[in-house]
């Protein structure tokens, strides 16, 4: 009688194996993550520089920017095809603070040190009168939701 020998892999082999699988793919799922963040930062500052377009193009027209509230009334499909959503919460803060004077804001994921931040407005617009409530620090200081990065402009 002849003992064969059996090929393949033993259980312990195969859990390494998945073990190993399983942690390169937590890994790559992290940095995923990250990378949808920033995309979706990206996007917003991309979606307030349209906004800023069509409401310079609104003053242009009407002498004055749209009153809070009206932003999507006054603005498409006149100035702009429609006017962007954040991919998270919806619309975008806006409060006419004059005739002659706005504030517009979203709350970014990431801190995005050096980039829009350093140069957006931090208004605080907690005075604001029948708009969205903009607290314009960019570190942790948005009031409605915490852990997040404002990003505000005016003209």
């Amino acid at each position: 009688m002849s003992l064969r020998m059996k090929k393949g892999f033993t259980l312990i082999e195969l859990l390494v194996v998945i073990a190993i699988i399983g942690v390169l793919a937590s890994i790559v799922l992290a940095s995923l993550n990250s990378a949808r963040r920033k995309s979706r930062d990206a996007r917003r500052v991309a979606d307030i520089k349209q906004i800023q377009l069509a409401l310079e193009l609104y003053f242009d027209s009407n002498r004055a920017y749209p009153a809070s509230g009206a932003l999507s009334s006054s603005l498409a499909p006149t100035f702009m095809p429609a006017v962007p959503a954040d991919p998270l919460t919806g619309a975008y803060r806006y409060c006419q603070l004059s005739t002659t004077s706005y504030h517009l804001g979203a709350d970014l994921e990431e801190s995005l040190t050096g980039g829009p931040l350093a140069s957006d407005r931090d208004l605080d617009t907690s005075s604001c009168t029948g708009g969205d409530t903009i607290e314009g620090s960019d570190a942790d200081g948005c009031t409605d939701v915490a852990s997040r990065y404002c990003y505000d402009v005016t003209p």
